[in-house]
Parts: C-alpha cells; structure tokens; sequence
C-alpha cells in the first residue's frame, strides 16, 4: 500500500457516518468537540458560515469543503449572528445525526442551505504523524474544473444520501474513505506547491528521496532495514539521506520504522485472529519475546492483553 492509504487504514476504527441536512433560515447547528475524531461539512446550496472557538468565522459557498481533522467543535449557521438553539450534535452518534437530519426538514420551502457533514472515528493510539501535522481547518474552497475526483465523490456521495436504494450502506463507507483520501491528497499538493511546506508530510511526500524511502517501509515493513539499505531505496549516501529524512518528518528513519511496525501489529492485534508469531513476524521481528517487550515499551501493555481490549497504561 502507498503511504496515504496506510495512514488511513491504520488509524481508522468503528464505521464513518454521514448525513444531508437541508436547513431552513434561520438556522445554527452547534456540532460537538469529539476527541479521536476527525470531521467534515460540505455545502452543496446556498451560503453559509463555519464558526470555531478562538477563530475568525470563515464565509462558505457552494461546492467548499471544511474538514476537521483533529475533531474540534465547531458551528455551522446561517450568519454569525444566528446563535445554537439545541443540543450539539455528535456527528459520530447517528442517532444525533438522524436527529438534526428530521430536525431540517428534508428540503422544505425555505431552504436555502444543504450541507453534507461527517465524521471518521480515529484510533488515538495509532494517530499517524501526518494527521498531527495537518492544520485545524482545511477549507477547500470551491473551483470550477480542479479537483475533479473530489468533486465526483462528493456528487456520488450526496446522490446516495439523498436517494437511498439497494447497497447504499456498503456504497457510503467506501465513498466516505475516498473522500477522505481525496481531501487529503488535495491538500497536500496543494500546500506542497504553495511553497510554504518547507517540513513536515507535504514535504516529504512530494520529496522524491524520502518519498521513496517511506514507500519502502510500507510496502514491506517487515524486512531487515538499515539507514543504509533505505538510503539505498532513495538513492542517497547513509548520512545525507539520514539528515534529510529527520530534517523533513522529525524523527529518524529507524525510529519512524519502529513506529511503524509497532502501530501496524496493534492494528493487527485488534482487527485480526493472525497468531502473535505471525504479528511479530509482520513487524520484523523473529522472535515473540523480543516483540512482546517492544510492543510493551511502545504501548505499556503486552500484547495478548491488548488484543482482549486491554487499555494503555
């Protein structure tokens, strides 16, 4: 798999939801802090305006994106002006969410704005240090022409939620998870050719040589690596490539392995019945014992009792 699509296999837990919500003026719907969480609001029709804590309240149109990808609460209202009148709603409840969506009306006379909003439930122990990196908002404006795939998944997605028939809830989850990837990709480049990304994932990404070291590891993390074999994969001698990798993502590029392998076997353990000699082999290790005493260094548990549901210590 290719890095982007690792970090959201890894960190994903529990089933994305979403919901259309078409609201009538005036109208302001408060939408919770969640913790483990990352969320998104899509404007389909009509104006309106994205209000957070300790943050100027950003004008949305048609076709704007917002994505949330740390979980933090925020409004959605009609203007500034228009204060919450109900509970805030939890987007990863779908009762709350199937609450607020009655609550609109479907499209009734009046309406003049529809919105699409979401959220993926994250695993915080297996939170990827791309996610960490991203900014509180990402607002993707609306343009005519760019994004095209993004802006096909939104249409397929909002068609499914309108207008559910056979196979819709197998259809939304997928199209949820492509969304996501595509929001994601988006801003990367975007950010990337900005210039303004000099470290941290939208640099290394679109770095060849670190690029093709990260896709190394992720391909086969299970494999011996050195500094000098990965420095090998992208074509640099041992030192510079050392320096440029800790340089770009802060942390060197065994560590990141170590990591790596160490969220891939949690991820493992509670998503599969692999046997733990089979995990630790998956994680490069070829002894049980030696992964067992990584494993609890990393996560403070053993591993069998993380797999029965034990908590971190």
């Amino acid at each position: 798999m290719d890095v982007l699509s690792d970090v959201i296999t890894v960190m994903r837990a529990g089933r994305p939801r979403s919901a259309r919500l078409a609201w009538p003026v005036p109208w302001a719907q408060e939408f919770a802090s969640v913790p483990g969480s990352a969320g998104f609001q899509i404007v389909l029709q009509g104006p309106c305006w994205l209000i957070a804590p300790d943050a100027e309240p950003v004008p949305l149109a048609a076709g704007d994106i917002v994505f949330r990808p740390h979980g933090r609460g925020h409004t959605l209202a009609d203007s500034p002006a228009t204060a919450p009148t109900g509970p805030a709603c939890d987007p990863n409840d779908p009762r709350a969410l199937e609450r607020v969506a009655t609550g609109t009306g479907g499209a009734p006379a009046g309406v003049t704005t529809v919105t699409l909003c979401g959220a993926y439930e994250l695993d915080p122990a297996r939170t990827h240090p791309l996610v960490d990196d991203l900014p509180e908002l990402i607002h993707l404006p609306a343009h005519l022409g760019r994004h095209p795939e993004l802006r096909a998944t939104v249409d397929l997605l909002a068609t499914e939620l309108e207008r559910p028939r056979l196979g819709t809830d197998a259809i939304i989850p997928a199209l949820l998870d492509t969304l996501i990837l595509h929001i994601l990709r988006t801003w990367l480049d975007e950010h990337s050719a900005s210039g303004t990304a000099t470290t941290g994932w939208a640099r290394a990404l679109n770095d060849p040589a670190t690029a093709a070291a990260l896709r190394a590891i992720h391909s086969d993390p299970s494999r011996p690596w050195t500094v000098a074999t990965l420095a090998a994969e992208a074509g640099l001698s041992r030192a510079p490539f050392a320096r440029r990798f800790t340089a770009l993502l802060g942390r060197p590029p065994l560590t990141y392995l170590t990591w790596w392998r160490m969220t891939t076997a949690a991820r493992l353990l509670r998503q599969s019945d692999a046997p733990l000699g089979v995990i630790a082999a998956q994680a490069g290790y070829t002894s049980e014992f030696a992964f067992a005493g990584a494993f609890k260094r990393r996560f403070g548990i053993a591993p069998g009792r993380y797999r029965k549901g034990g908590a971190e210590i």
